[in-house]
């Protein structure tokens, strides 16, 4: 039986416990009203949204796994692990919007191989899961969905490039929605290609010289499969403001939302909050 000597030793122990109950209580109540808010907010700003013009191309550059993943004390790949499974939560809410028809993810640049070997084996070790759901995901037959990826994909591992090929070719031929995934992409190297091709055709006699125009020049870029090249709005996370090499033709008259949140942490209503100041543009195309 407990001495009355022990009872000034669990006492302590009692109130610290009591203490971490209810902060841990505090916390998931504030967590969930923070939630509740989020949900209301959506509601508001998709009633701004639902009877206005809706992007039917969207371009997003996926910024700031690294940094999230750090300021978390997490290595860079958890980040890139979250910013992959934000993909799927993104594609979610996009679906669930009448208009939106195209939609560009720039997931890995050019100058990404620069980074640490470790850091890109991993980022395309996700990449390779991520097409391998693809193949077997039944959304993307019921929904007709094409899928391309966009860059010098002879850049990529072997393996991934022969999926890369699997999953486009098991794609071709639908024509509904259209989702792309800029990998090993630059918009430069883009326009490079496409003139190093036009050139090609011009000294081969396929292409006259007078016969170039901007139309023309579009069939010749990565994008030449899409019923609209351009995109509407173009988003970035992580409060950077600037495109860094995407779509650099294609973007001329894009509209622009830069928003102050990492990709992993992106939400819904910041997507409405995009889709808003898009509809408060006007477009006029230089007229």
């Amino acid at each position: 039986m407990p001495t009355p000597e022990d009872k000034p030793d669990r006492e302590p122990f009692s109130r610290t416990r009591r203490s971490i109950l209810r902060l841990a209580t505090r916390g998931y109540r504030a967590a969930a009203d923070r939630t509740s808010v989020q949900r209301i907010y959506e509601g508001i700003l998709w009633n701004q949204i639902r009877n206005g013009p809706i992007p039917e191309h969207i371009g997003i550059i996926l910024d700031g796994n690294r940094r999230w993943a750090v300021r978390r004390g997490l290595d860079p790949s958890e980040g890139h692990r979250e910013g992959a499974r934000k993909v799927e939560d993104f594609l979610g809410w996009v679906g669930e919007i009448e208009g939106i028809r195209t939609i560009t993810l720039y997931a890995f640049s050019t100058e990404n191989f620069q980074r640490p070997s470790g850091e890109v084996s991993a980022i395309f070790r996700l990449l390779d899961d991520y097409l391998n759901g693809l193949l077997k995901d039944e959304r993307i037959r019921r929904n007709r969905i094409r899928v391309k990826v966009l860059g010098r994909t002879h850049l990529l591992p072997d393996p991934l490039r022969e999926l890369v090929r699997r999953v486009e070719a098991s794609t071709e031929h639908h024509d509904r929605h259209f989702f792309n995934f800029a990998v090993a992409y630059g918009g430069r190297t883009e326009i490079v290609d496409a003139v190093t091709s036009l050139a090609r055709d011009v000294k081969e006699s396929r292409l006259e010289i007078d016969q170039i125009s901007e139309r023309v020049i579009e069939g010749y870029l990565y994008t030449a499969h899409l019923p609209q090249c351009s995109p509407d709005l173009i988003i970035r996370t992580s409060g950077e403001i600037r495109l860094s090499n995407f779509l650099t033709w294609q973007s001329a008259y894009s509209e622009l939302f830069f928003v102050d949140v990492f990709w992993p942490a992106f939400r819904k209503l910041d997507l409405l909050r995009a889709i808003r100041m898009y509809q408060k543009r006007r477009r006029r195309f230089g007229k």
